[in-house]
């Protein structure tokens, strides 16, 4: 199988531009938003879901005033080198934001994270409740599951704490980012994993380079280290 470079899927991106999306009528607070996107590595919580290979994504977002709704999927390849037999993740999202005080805004919400047909036992299929604090460019976010997480046996309860911020630098938006995932009932698979991002938008597609790393080691059967330090190369449209 082929995989696709960065710079073929950017020209496939720029071509959707041309495309022309079906009219919505919709309030005059409401919208509905596409994306989509492609990138060398898919690490989600500083582990690699797609052996340390190129992923495609994309997604759509609906908002009404403060409430949204989304979706979003990708290609991965976790699931079957853990034994089972999905090739993408769904996620399912919804929440509504608002403002405490003048430049802090909260969010809160749930999302569904599904493998089709993933057939691990127990189910990689997780549900997560979050909620997050914004002040200025900086932003913490607690999320929580409310069922085993990705397929760890009695882990419901799980948490991960996210802080993060976005500087604007010479017209490049420079994102640091530090998590913690601790997951319930086995200790030894919690982490930690920081990234540090770099994005600007060209001509309609943001492109993006992160450096990824984590203080764990996660082994496919191959002996791919999905936690090691890495640079994740992407391009995103929104259209």
């Amino acid at each position: 199988m082929k995989t696709l470079s960065i710079a073929s899927a950017a020209v496939a991106l720029a071509a959707l531009s041309a495309v022309a999306v079906p009219s919505i009528s919709l309030a005059a607070d409401s919208s509905v938003a596409f994306n989509a996107g492609v990138v060398t590595d898919y690490r989600y919580r500083g582990i690699s879901q797609s052996r340390l290979q190129p992923a495609l994504q994309g997604g759509v977002d609906f908002t009404a005033g403060a409430f949204y709704l989304g979706a979003w999927g990708s290609t991965i390849k976790w699931i079957k080198d853990g034994g089972g037999d999905a090739n993408v993740e769904i996620d399912l999202y919804g929440g509504y934001k608002g403002e405490i005080s003048k430049g802090v805004t909260y969010d809160i919400g749930a999302l569904a994270y599904q493998y089709p047909s993933n057939k691990l036992k127990p189910s990689a299929n997780t549900f997560e409740v979050y909620g997050a604090i914004t002040a200025g460019p900086v932003t913490a976010k607690y999320s929580r599951s409310t069922t085993n997480l990705f397929g760890f046996a009695n882990s419901k309860g799980s948490g991960y704490l996210d802080l993060s911020a976005t500087f604007d630098v010479g017209g490049f938006a420079v994102t640091p980012h530090i998590g913690r995932q601790t997951v319930k009932n086995t200790g030894a698979s919690s982490y930690t994993d920081y990234s540090l991002a770099i994005s600007k938008e060209v001509s309609g597609i943001t492109w993006s380079a992160t450096l990824v790393d984590t203080n764990t080691s996660a082994y496919t059967g191959a002996g791919k280290d999905l936690g090691k330090a890495g640079i994740v190369l992407g391009a995103k449209m929104a259209f």
